[in-house]
């Protein structure tokens, strides 16, 4: 015998559906045997951009020795400084 299936309720925000799916059995709400196993998203769009700048020779290597001492990649370093400027910026208007 089939069993039946709740229903999903309406989600005011997404913390609201977060809490009710950490605290909730999805099996209750969906029927596995017709999940998809793979699904394929053709349109998902990278969530980074790769971006060429020129920069002095001299700062790049002062974030090259930066990054060295603080034991991370000079890119991941790069992009750490950039984002707290830019939310800096935005603070301030």
């Amino acid at each position: 015998m089939k069993k039946k299936l709740k229903a999903i309720p309406k989600f005011k925000s997404e913390d609201e559906e977060r809490d009710f799916w950490a605290t909730h059995d999805t099996t209750e709400y969906f029927d596995l045997d017709k999940a998809i196993v793979n699904p394929i998203f053709p349109n998902l769009k990278p969530s980074t951009r790769t971006i060429t700048i020129r920069i002095p020779d001299s700062l790049f290597y002062d974030l090259k020795m930066l990054a060295n001492k603080k034991d991370v990649p000079y890119q991941s370093l790069l992009k750490i400084n950039l984002a707290e400027k830019v939310k800096e910026e935005f603070s301030r208007s």
